[in-house]
Formats: C-alpha cells, sequence, structure tokens
C-alpha cells in the first residue's frame, strides 16, 4: 500500500457569485477572519501528512502561489519591529521548498478535467483531493481521519455527512453498505437525485482520497452535466473496478463558494476564537436588534 503524500486543490474557478470582489481577487484569496479560505484547506492536508500541495490554476491566479511563498521583505520588517509572535506564526504556514507545484487548466471543463491536469504531477500514486471552497471546522482534520481509514482498506475514500432528506437533490448522494473499520462501504453514487430517489441523506462534502486509475478513466471521459468532465461520472466507472468506502464526517462544513456560506464561516470562525468569541457574540446580538433589512430602492447595484 503507498501513502498518501499528495493533495490536489482545484482553484481555477472564477469565483463568479462574488463578483466583483473577484474579478481581480481570486476566490480562495477571501480571507475568513485573518485567513484566506484556502489556507484552512492546505491547513487540514497538512495535518493529515501531505508533503506534497498541487494546485490546479488558472488565469489572475498568481497571487495564490505568492501567498504560499517567502515574503522576504515582511519577514525581515517584522523581525527588525520585534514582532516574532507574528514572524513565527507566518513561518509555521510556510510549505518547505519543493512541497508547492502549480499547474494550469486552461479550459473551465470542470472538476473533473481540473483533477486529470494533475495527473503529472500525482503519478502513479493515491492522492488527497480537496476542493478549497469547502472549509472545516473541528478540534481535528477531517482528511487526516480518511488517512487512517484509507490506511485500513487500501482504497478510495469519500467524505460525506448529513443533509435535509428535503434537501439531497442538492448535493451527490451516497448509498451505505455495511461497517468497515471507521467507516462504510459506498454501495452507489448519484449526482442530485430526484426528490425522494435518494439512496440515503450522506452528501459528498469535498474531500476524497483517489487511486491514480481515476486519471486513465478521466482522460477518455465524456462531457456531462453543465457540458463539463465531471469527477462523479469517473468514480463511478472506478467504483466497477475498485471499492469506495465512506467516511461520515461529524463536523461542521461551510460553502465558502456562497456568500452566505462564506459570511457563515467568518461568523462561526470567529465564535470559536477565544479571542474573539465575547465581542463577536455581543456584536451579533446588538446587530440583529438594530439593524434592519435595506429598502430594495436604496441597495446599490
Amino acid at each position: 500500500m503507498k501513502k498518501v503524500r499528495k493533495a490536489v486543490f482545484p482553484v481555477a474557478g472564477l469565483g463568479t457569485r462574488f463578483l466583483p470582489a473577484t474579478k481581480s481577487i481570486p476566490k480562495e484569496m477571501l480571507t475568513v477572519v485573518d485567513r484566506p479560505v484556502i489556507q484552512y484547506v492546505v491547513d487540514e492536508a497538512r495535518e493529515a501528512g501531505i508533503e506534497h500541495f498541487i494546485f490546479v490554476t488558472g488565469r489572475n491566479k498568481a497571487v495564490i502561489e505568492d501567498h504560499f511563498d517567502v515574503q522576504f521583505e515582511l519577514y525581515d520588517t517584522l523581525s527588525q519591529r520585534g514582532k516574532e509572535d507574528q514572524l513565527s506564526r507566518l513561518q509555521r504556514l510556510q510549505p518547505s521548498p519543493g512541497q508547492t507545484s502549480f499547474t494550469r487548466q486552461q479550459v473551465p471543463l470542470g472538476l473533473g478535467h481540473a483533477v486529470w491536469c494533475a495527473r503529472d504531477l500525482v503519478g502513479d500514486e493515491p492522492f488527497a483531493l480537496l476542493l478549497p471552497d469547502m472549509i472545516m471546522q473541528l478540534d481535528h482534520s477531517c482528511l487526516k481521519e480518511m488517512v487512517k481509514l484509507y490506511e485500513q482498506t487500501g482504497q478510495n475514500v469519500v467524505a460525506v455527512q448529513e443533509c435535509d432528506p428535503a434537501e439531497t437533490h442538492k448535493y451527490g448522494i451516497v448509498g451505505r453498505g455495511r461497517e468497515v473499520h471507521s467507516g462504510f462501504e459506498i454501495t452507489g453514487m448519484v449526482e442530485k437525485p430526484k426528490p425522494g430517489t435518494a439512496p440515503s441523506n450522506l452528501y459528498i462534502n469535498g474531500r476524497y482520497i483517489l487511486q491514480p486509475e481515476i486519471f486513465k478513466i478521466l482522460e477518455g471521459q465524456e462531457r456531462g452535466a453543465g457540458n463539463e468532465i465531471q469527477l462523479t461520472d469517473a468514480m463511478l466507472k472506478l467504483g466497477k473496478q475498485q471499492p469506495f468506502y465512506g467516511y461520515q464526517y461529524q463536523g461542521l462544513t461551510f460553502d465558502c463558494g456562497s456568500p452566505e456560506g462564506f459570511i457563515e464561516a467568518n461568523v462561526a470562525f470567529s465564535l470559536w476564537r477565544p479571542d474573539m468569541h465575547e465581542n463577536v457574540a455581543c456584536m451579533l446580538e446588538r446587530m440583529l436588534k438594530e439593524l434592519r433589512p435595506m429598502e430594495r430602492r436604496k441597495m446599490p447595484r
């Protein structure tokens, strides 16, 4: 069994739901409290033991590469001003030389195509895939628990969590089979099932451990929904050759790809911090009492 050493982060999306903010700033660099969204996802991967971070980027995404690079002027200024705590924190978040790789997805052909673009950097190894829109709040890394299940099964692992059964049509849903170690066998996968037809209420929440055979399938994968190459379609084909196991994540997941999820993440992570909890809680309580929705005619367009 090969160790899961590499993780892929598809960060080429345009972030159209956040325009005009994302006209020149990648959506992955929008901040939740005091860290970019992408930093939370990379930190989760690092906690799981990932050694090589692979970013599938697009145009106007160079700032992501800069974020994970050494900032000599900033480090020197912090050192000269005696701000050692801030300096050491930045250095702890800094990947080691050679730990990051970047490749381009020149055309927006979907998640499956973005994963395929990382094939040569991943090579013939199992790899983690983390969707950067989804950030998680729990005392330990979701991916770390998935790696444990992978080490017990040696197969593909997908993280899932429960949703309201009435909302299964919004997600990719898995069928639940027998319990295996800390997870369960996945008996099927369906993307956005019609109401009343879902095999369970367990939705795929953006964390995967996949075997390298997925690349061969993606290479010949026809376009599916949205005229894009869908990862779920390729996973269904791979599932006919190899088992898939599910890990049921028990923490909170925030979809930072939507404005509502992004705001929810900022509130949740600020309340989670001991140095901010009391002030933020009081502020929210006051705002709920004092603020009222603006009239539509007064809102800027």
